[in-house]
C-alpha cells in the first residue's frame, strides 16, 4: 500500500511574509517558526517582491502588509488571487483598506497586535478555507453593514473615474500619478473634485463608494 501513513503529521502550511519593515518581517518569521504546522518559506519587502517570490516559492499563505513602497499589498493580493491565500496583516484598520483588500480577494484582514499563537491558528484556518478577521476589523465590517445606505450614482468624468478606481485600491497620490502619467498636483485636484461630487469627506468614504458601485 502506498500513500501517506494515517499517523503521519499533516504537511506544514508554507508561509511567505511581505512587509516593508525588515525588523517586522524578520520578527514575525522568528515567531512563526516556533509554531506547530507552520513553515516560513521566505520574506518580501514589497508587493512586487511578494508576487515574484510567490511564483518561485509557491507558498500556501501570504501574510501581506497593506502599505509598502511601489506596489501595495492590496494590488499584490489581486495579482495573487487563485495562486495563494492572502491574509492582510497590518496596523491600519481603515475602512477603505479593509473593503479594498476583500474586493482584491484577500481571505482575511488581521491587525499586528495579534499574539503569535493566534496568528498561526489564523494562518492554518485560512489555508483550510476559513476567512480570518481581527475582532476590531469584524466590528468595523459590522458597523459598515449597519450604516450602509444606498447612494445615488454620481456622474464623474472619465479621468475622475480612473483616479477613483486607483484610490479605491489604496494607492497613494504618487502611485496614482505615476500610473496615470499625471502630476501629483493634478491628482490632488481630481481627488478634491471627486470628494465634492460624491458628497463624501475623505478618501475612505470615496473608496467605499467605488466598491459599492463597481468602479474598479
Amino acid at each position: 500500500m502506498t500513500g501517506q501513513r494515517a499517523d503521519a503529521p499533516a504537511p506544514k502550511v508554507r508561509v511567505l511574509i511581505a512587509d516593508d519593515e525588515r525588523l517586522v518581517r524578520e520578527g514575525i518569521a522568528a515567531l512563526l517558526v516556533l509554531q506547530p504546522g507552520i513553515e516560513v518559506v521566505g520574506t518580501a519587502e514589497s508587493g512586487t517582491e511578494a508576487v515574484e517570490s510567490a511564483a518561485v516559492l509557491a507558498p500556501d499563505v501570504v501574510l501581506m502588509d497593506v502599505r509598502m513602497p511601489g506596489m501595495g499589498g492590496v494590488e499584490a493580493a489581486a495579482l495573487l488571487r487563485g495562486r495563494a491565500t492572502v491574509l492582510m496583516l497590518t496596523t491600519f484598520d481603515d475602512d477603505g483598506y479593509i473593503v479594498a483588500a476583500l474586493h482584491a480577494g484577500a481571505s482575511g484582514y488581521l491587525l499586528k497586535d495579534l499574539p503569535a499563537a493566534e496568528l498561526a491558528q489564523a494562518i492554518r484556518l485560512a489555508h483550510a478555507g476559513v476567512d480570518q478577521y481581527s475582532a476590531a476589523v469584524t466590528a468595523r465590517l459590522a458597523a459598515m453593514v449597519r450604516s450602509r445606505t444606498p447612494r445615488p450614482t454620481i456622474d464623474l468624468t472619465d479621468r475622475e473615474t480612473e483616479v477613483l478606481r486607483q484610490l479605491a485600491t489604496g494607492a497613494a497620490n504618487r502611485e496614482i500619478a505615476r500610473s496615470l502619467y499625471l502630476s501629483e498636483g493634478t491628482v490632488k485636484n481630481h481627488i478634491s473634485s471627486i470628494l465634492n461630487r460624491l458628497g463624501v469627506r475623505d478618501r475612505t468614504q470615496a473608496a467605499i463608494y467605488a466598491h459599492e458601485h463597481g468602479i474598479l
